[in-house]
């Protein structure tokens, strides 16, 4: 068999086992969901070996998405780390045979807490299964690994079922992408989400009065470097003349010096706040087929420029 053939291969038998797994979710699953979006503690996820490594990344995940959770080594909860649990936490224990010696020894202590405890293992009957509030089947026909022995489809599997817990908790608390990025604040996306229209607006705003002459406009667009200027009237937003405007001009017309700013600009420009989120901006402009927006404040006031090229700042 071919490298080709082989990877082939592992992607068709983890993808009927993640269908057949999907065709199992029901009640139990709802259940669990509702467990953890109800819980006022924490979801403390603990698994050995690569079920450690599974439940490293479900915890993360939930964490970031607005589920409070942390992962625990199973052995070293038994040797002292027990003491982050509390009767208000939800236990996600992660076992494939579920027999594994370190995170069945966790039971005893986690029912003395009052600890809930769902599993995610891959034999509903074994002892964890048994011994669990509610029990997530992740079985899989076979591994992956030509052997049988190497876990490859039974850790894909527990990792989507990670994924669609977490989802589902998505779901439930109404977590939005402003959410996600309170909780991811040094990321690009935190950083666009977060950033508000003033933080990265262009403050030296090149105006224009509407009777000014084209040739005025021109020297202000130039000398601003915006390719834009506002046109105002006693300090009202009168309407936008930029680059566009003037090749629109010079093509309408066949002699423009006698053209003023109010001939050639855009009336009613589009303006957003400066308290306006930068992302709300963007989507603006970017609907609006527009590559700048005319920022005011709360009376109206024309305090700056906002350019779609600003995205780069917030990336």
């Amino acid at each position: 068999m071919s490298s080709i053939e082989a990877g082939k291969k592992v992607f068709q038998i983890q993808s009927d086992a993640l269908k057949m797994t999907a065709a199992r979710l029901g009640a139990t699953f709802d259940a669990a969901v509702e467990m953890m979006l109800g819980t006022q503690g924490r979801i403390i996820v603990s698994g050995m070996g690569k079920s450690g490594i599974i439940g490293n990344k479900i915890a993360a995940t939930l964490a970031s998405t607005g589920t409070p959770s942390f992962s625990v080594h199973p052995a070293e909860a038994y040797h002292g780390d027990l003491g982050m649990f509390t009767p208000l936490d939800v236990a996600l224990l992660i076992s494939y045979s579920g027999e594994t010696e370190e995170v069945i020894r966790l039971i005893p202590s986690l029912r003395h807490f009052g600890v809930k405890i769902i599993a995610i293992v891959g034999n509903p009957e074994s002892s964890l299964g048994r011994n669990s509030d509610l029990v997530l089947d992740v079985s899989v026909e076979r591994e992956a690994c030509p052997n049988n022995l190497a876990p490859t489809t039974s850790t894909t599997v527990a990792l989507a079922m990670g994924d669609a817990i977490a989802v589902a908790l998505i779901e439930k608390r109404g977590f939005k992408p402003h959410d996600f990025a309170v909780f991811h604040p040094g990321g690009s996306l935190g950083r666009r989400l977060l950033t508000r229209v003033r933080d990265v607006m262009h403050v030296k705003v090149p105006v224009n009065n509407p009777l000014d002459t084209i040739n005025d406009v021109i020297i202000t667009i130039t000398r601003g470097e915006l390719g834009l200027t506002v046109v105002a009237n006693s300090g009202k937003i009168v309407g936008v003349i930029t680059d566009g405007d003037l090749r629109r001009a010079l093509f309408n017309h066949k002699d423009i010096s006698s053209l003023s700013a109010q001939d050639v600009m855009t009336r009613n420009p589009l303006t957003i706040n400066d308290f306006e989120m930068f992302s709300d901006a963007e989507n603006i402009m970017l609907k609006s087929n527009v590559t700048a927006l005319l920022v005011v404040d709360g009376d109206n006031a024309l305090v700056g420029v906002l350019k779609l090229q600003d995205a780069g700042q917030v990336n």
